[in-house]
């Protein structure tokens, strides 16, 4: 029996929607308007507080204090607080902190989990059922924090920038999703590799890292973000103030309600509000995330369910 092929029939362009099976039912208008409030809803839940936070980091003190404190509406936009907190000082100190700190970490435990994740997704390499099975285990179970710390103080890491690194470097979790990809990679196209001469190295370096670049980038933004974001390890293993990164710095503003020690004078003659100066910092912590989220978000689908979903 030969099929009969429609031959009017055209695929659906760029920006067409994908043909619906047939057991899925056309959307009612009723259900695309009620999908469309749901989100706007959502997205003004959202979008509402970061505003509040924007429009008061940028008011004048006589604004934020005929507002009785967070501003809602914009007036008399001044970037004063920016100034005062990027012209030196604690703040500008803990924001460099952080960036290398969240470098240096990200590439660390980027090396590490490539590394470990292809050597797992290598079913014939060596003691590998017993390592994935460790791995596995430090998910469900852990040391606890007395045990952790007394580690870390008997490395002597205390008072020291790797402690905000180390202890929190590999996360399991982004360990077994590259290896879910990794897995999912050609195993011919690997052999063929190793018939012409090529070594372990190479092959991850020249077929491996290249066929996943979308699950590295989603793992790299996730280990990025832990570190900026991170806080309880500073202020757990570090006693210098001076070496503190932005987020406890940020803690330690919004919890004494006041602004470092150099920008006293600033507020003293009203120029400047300490609560413009806390809203200021959080901007600061936030618009990294905020602006490497979207050339990763593309990847997000094809890095995290493939790498899931496979092996």
């Amino acid at each position: 029996m030969t099929a009969v092929i429609d031959k009017t029939a055209r695929p659906p362009g760029r920006w067409a929607a994908p043909p619906r099976p047939s057991w899925e039912e056309e959307p009612s208008r009723a259900g695309l308007a009620g999908k469309g409030v749901a989100l706007t809803l959502a997205c003004l839940g959202i979008l509402f507080p970061l505003w509040i936070v924007v429009v008061t980091s940028l008011s004048s003190r006589k604004t934020i204090d005929e507002a009785g404190g967070l501003v809602m509406v914009p007036k008399d936009i001044t970037f004063i607080a920016y100034r005062e907190l990027l012209s030196g000082g604690q703040v500008t100190r803990a924001a460099i902190i952080s960036v290398l700190v969240t470098l240096v970490g990200t590439l660390f435990s980027m090396a590490v989990s490539v590394l470990c994740a292809y050597g797992l997704s290598r079913t014939g390499s060596l003691g590998h059922r017993w390592i994935l099975m460790l791995l596995l285990a430090t998910m469900f179970f852990s040391a606890g924090l007395i045990p952790t710390y007394l580690l870390v103080q008997t490395l002597g890491l205390t008072d020291s920038y790797l402690a905000l690194i180390l202890p929190s470097a590999i996360s399991v979790f982004n360990i077994l999703v590259l290896r879910g990809f990794f897995m999912g990679i050609s195993q011919e196209l690997i052999d063929s590799a190793r018939i012409d001469g090529a070594g372990e190295f190479r092959i991850l370096r020249q077929i491996v890292m290249p066929l996943s670049r979308a699950v590295i980038a989603v793992i790299t933004l996730f280990y990025a973000v832990g570190y900026w974001s991170a806080w309880f390890n500073a202020s757990l293993y570090l006693n210098d103030q001076d070496m503190m990164p932005l987020q406890n710095v940020m803690i330690q503003l919004v919890q004494k309600q006041e602004a470092p020690v150099g920008m006293a004078q600033a507020i003293k003659t009203g120029q400047l509000s300490g609560l413009a100066v806390q809203m200021a910092v959080m901007v600061m912590a936030l618009l990294p995330v905020a602006v490497l989220s979207p050339f990763v978000q593309k990847h997000f689908k094809k890095g995290m369910l493939t790498g899931a979903v496979k092996g």
